[in-house]
């Protein structure tokens, strides 16, 4: 059974149970309406499958993790020596930047808003924004599903910009926490919440690696010792996934909004750009390479696929797998995985 059937066929259990109405699960009466001479209860949070937690490590160039090899970056290897993963997963078409592409992973899709995109193509922080308003019609988020179906969401950011996704979903956050260019001090809290509360789903981005390249250059000895800096910051929330029986099901979806080589990552047909790394990690997860596990998907090699055809596995991915991990469908009016076959088991 592949994982993410296990997780429904989980799911559809708890709803089964003998003790239904006291977990939340299966129909609700509407609030405030009195069941069996009762008086109203607040319905209890649902139980799901997993905890998500995603991991964008901005500017992570796959070839810096051939480059400084399993001793220099022990914890990433780890992800993808146990996990199912690729390092020739492909950025959002249209831009290697970072607003856009983390839009799209949250959101599942592309960036162009007359072809059904998402609309931002800005990447610094506007006030008073919305991805609503860019994409000039409603447009929902992996936040917006999970809270919809009971669970609770967080942010954590290096960067002001992504002050977006609260103004947009504001009902969809329940935390949203940004700390300018301070990855130490925000994976301290990320870790703290991770420990403390039962989240659904929990968005975590790292910005010390594309701070490094636009100072030094992409692929520069500074930037690689960044590299070596993010993976130590994510071997902190590992240890406290290893370290917390709570956090046994936690799920880690790890992938890059873009690389980098040289001065900048801007131009998207350059594969420096517009390769990345995308990686799950967890219980149920099989050891592997994402495409030989997925035959609806076609390994690139160093090309950049349009959006017809064969694709590639997308950082867009993120947002409906997580989902599906989760054991919900997919984001309303997103385009990536929106059938949710992307599997992470080798059966």
């Amino acid at each position: 059974m592949s994982r993410t059937r296990a997780l429904r066929a989980r799911t559809a259990a708890l709803c089964l149970a003998p003790l239904l109405a006291a977990t939340g699960c299966g129909s609700m009466p509407a609030a405030g309406t009195p069941t069996s001479g009762a008086p109203p209860t607040t319905a209890p949070a649902r139980a799901f499958p997993a905890q998500v937690l995603a991991i964008s490590i901005d500017a992570l160039n796959p070839r810096a993790l051939t480059k400084l090899g399993r001793d220099s970056v022990p914890h990433l290897w780890r992800l993808l020596d146990e996990g199912a993963g690729t390092l020739n997963a492909r950025s959002e078409l249209e831009m290697t930047l970072t607003l856009p592409n983390h839009t799209g992973m949250v959101t599942g899709r592309r960036i162009t808003a007359s072809k059904g995109g998402h609309g931002v193509t800005w990447n610094d922080d506007r006030p008073g924004t919305t991805v609503q308003a860019a994409a000039g019609h409603p447009v929902s988020s992996v936040f917006t599903v999970v809270h919809e179906a009971g669970g609770t969401t967080a942010l954590f950011s290096t960067k002001t910009k992504f002050s977006l996704f609260d103004r947009s979903w504001p009902g969809g956050l329940d935390r949203s926490l940004i700390k300018e260019e301070q990855d130490a001090a925000l994976v301290k809290a990320a870790r703290a919440d991770l420990v403390q509360r039962d989240r659904a789903f929990t968005f975590l981005h790292l910005g010390i690696a594309d701070q490094t390249g636009h100072a030094s250059g992409f692929m520069s000895p500074a930037y690689l010792r960044a590299v070596e800096t993010a993976d130590a910051l994510v071997g902190r929330m590992l240890a406290a996934i290893d370290d917390h029986p709570d956090l046994s099901d936690v799920v880690v979806v790890l992938t890059a909004d873009h690389g980098g080589s040289g001065e900048s990552h801007s131009d998207p047909t350059k594969l420096a750009n517009y390769r990345v790394p995308f990686v799950v990690w967890g219980p149920g997860v099989d050891h592997g390479d994402l495409y030989a596990m997925n035959a609806t998907y076609a390994d690139p090699g160093t090309s950049r696929p349009g959006l017809t055809g064969p694709q590639p596995i997308r950082n867009g991915d993120l947002a409906n797998l997580a989902l599906d991990l989760l054991g919900l469908g997919p984001v309303p009016g997103s385009r990536f995985d929106v059938r949710q076959r992307l599997d992470v088991t080798a059966d």
